[in-house]
């Protein structure tokens, strides 16, 4: 049995020397961020601030903030048994008697699998229930300069399908605090929640929401893991935690309430009530969209309640930690899901979902694209901006080595596909219509046609000053900006192609060596600052209503107008960690 709630958890981190204890006053207003960011980026310990300006509750932080922590937090029993229980599926169906015995052990195991009821006396999150300005008590943690409102980072939102409440969706999301009694919510609009709310609004029916924070760090994971949106996210927390999730009638009506969470608020949204969430901590460290509207009616918390936060932004932060974490869970899923996909990998570096790769069979011509269409018509899937397909047998988490085995295969003329005007989510981080985004589809499958290059001698190219590989393959280089010079990706492709490159690919960054100095990095900025259909360059040719593309490809990957601008730690606050940095691990 895992962690049974976050006390739990945070008690074992103390036993492991993993868990420093905060004393000193801190404002949760940008210091409390600044000083979170300078320990998860040195992968220091979580942190816990007992003294936090303006709230009673303590504030937790970095709980996930190592994979070693995550790996730890979960074991490896949850992964052991999805592959157990996939692998098992040929034998129980049609279910035999001597198929039965020779899994009695998995049957056991799923046994132990879902919900169950407790006592409302036996549910600590009902210890205290505040109705009249029930926000109040709240710490207000705001992690930018930028943002309006402070937030809630790791809310746990519960909602149900109107007239089918067995059909719900748990989905970890950043709530905006307008005031003690209002907070916003943001969903992506092809999610459940989503549709749930939808729904609401074309029948002009106010939706009731709830929202969770803190828990089993099990409940914590499955609601930001990858799944498909019907699929019981409950179900999930209690595969990870290895037992039945306790919950308890709330006593004033509405959703059960995990009974071991520390908070559970309350809440309604009405039809087309919206207004900006102003978050700009999310996972690409830009600003966000408007939200609809929670009216909270009320708030359940422990009398001892700690608050658990995220402080996200530019990668690399908890998330991906959870993300690598979950997705090696789910793998087996994927393949049983999608037959002819043997391994997928989401880089949550890149930001939820705009970058996914993946390994897929190619029996006959062109299968892979089969697999393509799959991929992108399946849940949160769908919000990939960049596939990526090989048919060769590696772990698609290597982005690098996945990298060069598609551009060894790559033919651009059959091998590159652009779709204009999809779906892709409403994270505003590049300037186009809402919603109304591309896609792009790359596949190198069967045998290498080429041998890349891996350091760059063909000398500077008119308008470009700096030229680094990232990968064999793949080449970054910056010039102007593309305020400066916005037909620079048209000229570097005649350029190129006049030296005949024996680079398939290249980046135009603003900063080459920045971007190319991790993985993380290279994927934050590509990806964040690419659409495909106003981005790609390359030469082409149209035949039978395909365009035929002709290496090499260029990605124009510099900020352009309208994207927002990158957070940046506030100067005043940098100085004033900088001053009582000693003070607040005294006694460490």
């Amino acid at each position: 049995m895992g962690y049974g709630n976050l006390r739990q958890w945070i008690e074992g981190l103390r036993k492991d020397k993993e868990l420093m204890v905060i004393e000193t006053p801190v404002d949760p207003y940008l210091e409390l961020a600044e000083i979170h960011r300078r320990v998860m980026q040195e992968e220091g310990p979580a942190l816990l601030f007992t003294n936090v300006k303006g709230s009673a509750f303590p504030v937790a932080t970095n709980l996930f903030g190592t994979a070693n922590r995550v790996d730890r937090a979960f074991g490896t029993r949850p992964e052991r048994l999805m592959q157990s229980l996939l692998g098992s599926v040929e034998s129980l169906v049609p279910p035999t008697a001597a198929g039965i015995w020779k899994k009695k052990g998995l049957i056991y195991d799923l046994l132990k699998i879902g919900t169950k009821n407790v006592p409302q006396g036996e549910a600590p999150v009902l210890g205290i229930c505040r109705s009249s300005d029930p926000l109040k008590e709240l710490p207000r943690i705001t992690g930018w300069k930028e943002e309006g409102d402070p937030s809630i980072s790791l809310a746990l939102v519960y909602t149900e399908k109107l007239d089918n409440p067995k059909e719900y969706k748990i989905g970890l999301n950043r709530l905006p605090l307008y005031d003690d009694h209002t907070a916003g919510v943001h969903w992506q609009n092809h999610t459940s929640a989503g549709s749930h709310h939808y729904e609401a609004e074309v029948r002009g029916e106010t939706m009731p929401v709830s929202v969770f924070i803190g828990g089993p760090p099990a409940l914590m994971a499955a609601a930001s893991a990858l799944i498909p949106d019907r699929f019981p996210g409950l179900l999930l927390a209690s595969l990870i935690l290895g037992g039945k999730l306790p919950m308890v009638k709330d006593p004033m009506g509405g959703h059960r309430i995990p009974a071991e969470a520390e908070f559970a608020i309350r809440g309604l949204v009405r039809p087309y009530d919206r207004r900006p969430g102003n978050a700009p901590g999310g996972y690409y460290g830009y600003d966000p969209l408007q939200s609809p509207v929670m009216h909270v009616q009320r708030i359940w918390h422990r009398k001892d309640a700690i608050f658990p936060a995220v402080i996200s932004g530019k990668t690399r932060h908890e998330d991906v930690y959870l993300s690598q974490s979950l997705q090696r869970l789910l793998a087996p899923a994927y393949q049983y899901a999608m037959p002819s996909v043997h391994a997928l990998w989401t880089y949550p570096e890149s930001g939820p979902y705009p970058l996914t790769a993946a390994v897929v069979q190619e029996s006959y011509s062109r299968e892979a694209m089969a697999a393509a269409f799959r991929i992108l018509g399946e849940g949160q899937l769908s919000k990939t901006k960049l596939l990526l397909l090989t048919n060769e047998p590696l772990d698609p988490a290597d982005f690098p080595k996945l990298m060069e085995a598609l551009l060894e295969r790559f033919n651009p003329a059959t091998d590159l596909s652009v779709f204009q005007t999809l779906s892709q989510g409403s994270h505003p981080f590049t300037p186009e219509q809402l919603n109304h985004r591309s896609k792009a589809v790359m596949v190198g499958i069967g045998d290498p046609i080429r041998e890349l290059p891996r350091s760059y001698e063909e000398g500077l190219v008119p308008g470009i000053h700096q030229a680094l590989p990232f990968c064999g393959g793949c080449l970054t280089v910056s010039g102007a900006s593309y305020e400066e010079d916005p037909e620079l990706p048209g000229r570097l492709v005649a350029a190129l192609r006049e030296k005949e490159t024996a680079w398939p690919l290249v980046i135009l960054a603003d900063h080459a060596a920045n971007t190319v100095r991790t993985s993380a990095s290279f994927l934050w900025t590509v990806l964040t600052h690419f659409n495909p259909a106003t981005d790609l360059y390359a030469e082409s040719d149209v035949r039978n209503h395909h365009i035929e593309y002709k290496l090499p490809l260029i990605i124009d990957a510099r900020t352009k107008p309208g994207h927002p601008a990158e957070l940046i730690p506030e100067p005043e606050t940098v100085e004033l960690v900088d001053r009582n940095w000693k003070n607040y691990f005294q006694g460490a």
